[in-house]
């Protein structure tokens, strides 16, 4: 079986990115927060402040105690997305991208001579060569080769920063040995654990396992699919079944009071919302989630007929708000939204007992979606949010790369 998968891993983005915008924070330890402030948690590190221990999800306060120097760095995430699309052009001018993944993660295909081991080394250099030149050296990648796409994103965290690891079918599985078993895309903490309470402790006995054990191990069909990527199969890929879409925010110091906290929560349901209509779904089930400083996260969610409608959620919004915990020295820090169940309209079953979206609705939702994205996202809103116009601001999710034209809060170029 031959190499088929060139998988490119950029290293450190958010943090590159900044690194190269400002000179000034080149070969400095930086961390990139949501929101400076010491209670929230890091979301990228330079590499330098990895050799400190640092790394996404570090608590910032903790940051400050294994690296005092540490630069910390907002977030600007329209940059990180214009930066996306300019890599993406890269590589595409030197082989074809067939997949984004994520914000920093594209795999290509590999077809004809590329498929020799000696030419896609040559590949990947080139791509390594062109984004230096045409974007800056501080923007590094690491780079997998093999013969599937899911191997390819193993080899390419086998060597970082800037690597370029190939695992060849003749390799396979001794190459895989030395790895850790949370070192394979897919076993996650969880999983580790499940797999360690059956007796499975590396990777090496993970690989001897038949498909049938692997389907037990997992407690589903993707343990026979670990079997075959582990393997280098190709697997036909799943139709993407968006099952889900929100907006979360942590809370700045003076943001943290129960009424800021339902404002901010307004706010990001309305930038659902907007999003939802985008995607033409509609959603049944509505979800809330409060994190607080000094007690366990409260999470608050309910069924709804199939709507998109803005007014619809937001009573369903202040409805779950009435069970907002009560009581002394409660200090949110963290809050999100999130819409499930989503369906396209003509798969949506309407509840029979409650009158549809009535034309004018419909009307209202399409016309403050247009003056939104053409004048900006704060210039026709829901009382609700009035208090967090200045707040929660397009976040970027690990699979989820927002559209600026729908999530940007600046209006279009030639608006008013």
């Amino acid at each position: 079986m031959s190499l088929n998968a060139l998988y490119v891993d950029f290293n450190s983005y958010f943090a590159s990115v900044e690194q190269l915008l400002r000179p000034e924070l080149r070969g400095k330890p930086i961390a990139v927060l949501p929101v400076v402030a010491e209670t929230t948690c890091c979301i990228a590190a330079s590499y330098e402040a990895k050799a400190f221990g640092v790394k996404t999800g570090t608590r910032v306060s903790d940051a400050r105690k294994m690296c005092p120097d540490i630069i910390l760095v907002e977030a600007r995430p329209s940059l990180y997305i214009e930066y996306h699309h300019k890599l993406i052009a890269v590589v595409e001018s030197c082989t074809h991208v067939e997949r984004t993944l994520s914000i920093d993660e594209m795999v290509c295909r590999l077809t004809g001579s590329q498929c020799q081991k000696e030419n896609a080394l040559a590949l990947a250099q080139r791509i390594k060569q062109r984004i230096a030149r045409e974007v800056g050296p501080e923007i590094r990648c690491s780079i997998g080769i093999a013969p599937n796409t899911y191997l390819s994103k193993v080899a390419s965290n086998m060597q970082k920063p800037d690597g370029c690891v190939v695992i060849e079918q003749h390799e396979l599985p001794e190459k895989l040995y030395s790895l850790e078993l949370r070192d394979l895309n897919g076993i996650g903490r969880k999983m580790e654990e499940r797999l360690l309470k059956k007796g499975i402790t590396s990777v090496q006995m993970l690989y001897a396992l038949n498909r049938q054990q692997l389907r037990s191990a997992w407690g589903s069909v993707d343990g026979e699919r670990m079997y075959d990527k582990l393997r280098g199969i190709e697997l036909p890929e799943n139709k993407f079944d968006r099952s889900s879409l929100g907006h979360s925010h942590v809370l700045p110091p003076e943001l943290r009071s129960r009424d800021a906290a339902l404002s901010v929560l307004h706010r990001l349901l309305q930038k659902a919302c907007l999003r939802l209509r985008s995607y033409q779904l509609l959603t049944s089930r509505i979800q809330i989630r409060v994190k607080f400083l000094n007690r366990p996260t409260w999470v608050a969610e309910s069924d709804c007929s199939a709507t998109d409608d803005t007014m619809h959620l937001t009573h369903a919004l202040e409805l779950l708000w009435k069970k907002y915990p009560t009581g002394k020295n409660i200090t949110p820090y963290a809050v999100g939204v999130s819409f499930s169940d989503l369906a396209e309209p003509s798969a949506s079953v309407m509840d029979l007992f409650q009158s549809s979206e009535t034309p004018t609705q419909s009307r209202l939702n399409s016309v403050l979606d247009k003056l939104n994205m053409r004048y900006g996202k704060n210039t026709v809103y829901f009382g609700g949010a009035h208090s967090a116009l200045n707040y929660a601001p397009m976040r970027i999710a690990f699979n989820h790369i927002p559209d600026i034209k729908i999530e940007d809060d600046q209006p279009s170029e030639g608006s008013a």
